[in-house]
């Protein structure tokens, strides 16, 4: 499963790695927006899940992965410029989907709010409005070893908290990830996280009221730091809402063990082929998601 690269110039400003997964029998694409100080690595396993279902977009934002080596990183990017980039993405694949994973969901929520005219849904996976505790304590001791540029703190902290239900394996692969960052992934991280923690939840749920798209919003049991209780908040702004909590699994949700993986497949497949022409919902949930309709408000 080879993927079609190309590196796209989006309004001058920025050149972005791309890696396009076609399916010929496929009719819809889905762009995957990562989560912070991640690559188009990270979602290998979501890929496999969903190709040849659907085409599969990945990217690396300007300043990480196979993009930075095409940028100048003369200055950190905002949340509303990262959404201004899916935005592009998803007008030059002709993206009907759009799926997030942890602080990707900030920048997909941006995009929403436009109301691309192409999309027909998102899911938005292990976010939620709420900086709760736990979300707190890990972002101030991010702040600061970040600011320190500590990079064997750094890379303990991922894996002591979000990352603490991972296998070892993966573990020692992010440690490696995390801990060899250049300074200025470093920096755009800091400056990520500094501004989260101005924000409250009425700045996500003012952005959410927006979206005019049916959305799944799905978490891990076991994730203290994006609750699936706190995520459905979003319940009260986003009026075509759905709620899945994946059982026994932490932030992380696919990569944690086998059963999860199979659970995060079947409730995206589910939510996503659902009232399509001729699609049925899968027969598969041994572990079946918490689902809920929201009411508007």
């Amino acid at each position: 499963m080879r993927p079609e690269i190309s590196v796209l110039d989006i309004q001058g400003q920025f050149r972005v790695y791309t890696e396009f997964y076609r399916a010929e029998a496929a009719e819809k694409t889905i762009v995957m927006v990562n989560g912070s100080l991640a690559t188009t690595a990270s979602f290998a396993q979501t890929v496999r899940n969903l190709h040849p279902q659907f085409n599969v977009v990945l990217y690396d934002q300007p300043y990480a992965g196979k993009s930075k080596a095409h940028n100048l990183h003369e200055k950190p990017l905002t949340k509303e410029m990262e959404g201004q980039i899916l935005l592009e993405l998803i007008d030059h694949f002709a993206a009907e989907h759009v799926m997030s994973f942890s602080w990707g969901g900030a920048a997909t929520l941006v995009a929403l709010a436009h109301r691309p005219r192409r999309i027909e849904k998102a899911v938005i996976s292990s976010f939620s409005p709420v900086i709760n505790a736990h979300m707190r304590d890990y972002l101030e001791r991010g702040v600061k070893h970040l600011g320190a540029r500590d990079r064997f703190e750094v890379g303990n902290l991922v894996n002591d908290t979000i990352g603490k239900h991972l296998p070892s394996l993966f573990k020692r692969f992010n440690y490696r990830h995390v801990s060899s960052l250049d300074l200025h992934e470093y920096d755009q991280m800091h400056f990520h996280i500094s501004e989260v923690l101005t924000l409250n939840e009425s700045n996500y749920l003012s952005t959410a009221s927006n979206i005019n798209v049916p959305v799944m919003f799905m978490n891990g049991e076991w994730d203290e730091y994006t609750a699936a209780q706190d995520a459905r908040l979003f319940g009260q702004c986003v009026q075509k809402s759905t709620f899945s909590t994946i059982q026994s699994t932490g932030h992380f949700l696919d990569m944690e063990h086998k059963a999860a993986c199979r659970d995060s497949r079947n409730a995206v497949l589910d939510f996503l082929k659902t009232d399509q022409p001729g699609s049925q919902p899968s027969r598969h949930r041994l572990h079946q998601p918490q689902e809920q309709h929201a009411f508007a408000l």
